[in-house]
């Protein structure tokens, strides 16, 4: 059975939106890591928001990716340390540490 486009569109935009709300920062502003967790959360944000315009363009091929994209570098700044997650949450490939 083939994905639904726009349920998968939909759905992933709201993952991305709830993991930037969850996701904190785990260095302190103005340290190497306290940059690359802010430079990477800044990206997941500007992907989330190009989402948003292309879904509301009526593109969900290009808001799926976008919104995929911005997931994947905020997942990789959890999976490197950058970010501290709730023990609760399934958003992300990795455990809270």
């Amino acid at each position: 059975m083939p994905a639904d486009l726009e349920e998968k569109t939909d759905r992933y935009g709201e993952m991305l939106a709830d993991a930037l709300d969850v996701a904190e920062p785990a260095a302190p502003p103005g340290t190497p890591l306290g940059e690359a967790a802010a430079e990477t959360y800044e990206m997941a944000g500007s992907y989330l928001k190009d989402g948003r315009h292309f879904r509301t363009a009526d593109d969900p091929v290009n808001a799926l990716a976008s919104f995929s994209y911005g997931y994947g570098w905020l997942d990789a700044g959890v999976r490197f340390g950058l970010f501290e997650i709730p023990d609760d949450t399934e958003l992300f490939t990795t455990e809270a540490p």
